[in-house]
């Protein structure tokens, strides 16, 4: 079948693999940036990040963090903080990658964990777990 010279090209949607690769390495180098770097902020002299994802933009000069404090206290606090350090961690970070253009971040606490939490709450919950048990054959007590 012709492409019809006004159609546009179907675009897969969701991140490119050149957008994912770059949201690994800023993942990565960002997590050991986290570990080593001395931020002057009392919330953050406490707290341990983890980074569970980076998402690039398509130009790769904005990246979105998640992240989620060691057992996810204080995580608005926490995302405060990073957002107010947001450049002196960019900065950090332009150190540790080999990119054109280090990103601009933005913190933001992943809500998949607690996400995950309710869900395993839910199927603890005895009116779900009945729905979950398989019936009895025919023939079985």
């Amino acid at each position: 079948m012709k492409k019809r010279p006004h159609e546009q090209p179907s675009r897969p949607s969701g991140p490119t693999q050149r957008q994912l690769r770059a949201g690994e390495l800023v993942r990565h180098a960002l997590a050991e940036v986290l570990r080593e770097a001395a931020i002057a902020d009392p919330v953050m002299e406490r707290a341990s990040v983890t980074v569970t994802e980076v998402r690039m933009s398509p130009d790769l000069r904005h990246a979105v963090a998640f992240v989620e404090p060691l057992g996810g206290e204080a995580a608005g606090s926490v995302v405060e903080a990073l957002n107010r350090h947001a450049r002196y961690l960019r900065g950090q970070l332009g150190r540790g990658i080999a990119m054109r253009f280090t990103p601009d971040l933005k913190f933001v606490h992943d809500e998949s964990f607690d996400e995950a939490a309710r869900i395993g709450r839910m199927f603890d919950d005895p009116r779900v777990r009945q729905d979950l048990v398989p019936p009895p054959a025919d023939g079985e007590d």
